[in-house]
């Protein structure tokens, strides 16, 4: 089995594209990657409902959740973000029923939005996290999250140099979504040398 490292919620950002995309925050409990992960206002408003301890009049969806898992003796035992595939990470929620334990397969944000309500750790692979997380340095920098522009007649170095330093910048302003684009745009460029 492939390593876990557990992650906490650093919190929920929203983006400066618009949109309605958010981008969820995850840190490494042991560590100093961060992993951004985009998730609809929904996700972002349930998760954050939670979080934050606001109790609505009715259930929501992951409150119903909860309910019938309670209902049922079912134990959340953790979240798993297992893969990324093609921009889309995947997750399961591994649960304990009778004796048995089991998984089931679930977009990331309904899987943190039921592991912050039942207080399941939340894992993800050491391979995701390689490939998707962003290593934050002890030092921040001041300067603009501004995506470069492309260098004209540059090596893929030097773009690749130029992408690094704003993924950086855009991480040390706090701008998660436009530093999840960087990300991708970078393991791009990588694949493609």
């Amino acid at each position: 089995m492939e390593h876990k490292v557990q992650v906490e919620i650093l919190g929920i950002s929203s983006g400066m594209t618009g949109g309605g995309a958010y981008a969820l925050i995850l840190q490494e409990v042991a560590g100093t990657r961060r992993l951004p992960i985009i998730i609809g206002a929904f996700e972002a408003q349930a998760i954050a409902i939670e979080l934050e301890k606001v109790r609505p009049p009715r259930p929501m969806t992951h409150d119903l959740m909860r309910n019938m898992l309670e209902a049922f003796n079912v134990h959340v035992q953790e979240v798993y973000i297992h893969d990324l595939r093609d921009g889309t990470f995947y997750a399961q929620i591994r649960y304990e029923f009778n004796g048995i334990e089991d998984a089931l397969d679930a977009r990331p944000s309904d899987a943190i939005a039921l592991a912050v309500r039942v207080d399941a750790p939340i894992y993800v692979a050491e391979s995701v996290l390689e490939e998707a997380g962003i290593p934050v340095e002890a030092e921040e920098e001041e300067g603009s999250a501004a995506p470069p522009r492309k260098a004209r007649g540059g090596s893929r170095a030097d773009r690749l140099a130029e992408l690094q330093e704003a993924l950086q910048r855009a991480i040390e302003n706090e701008d998660y979504e436009l530093a999840a684009r960087l990300r991708d745009e970078i393991e791009q460029l990588k694949r493609n040398s």
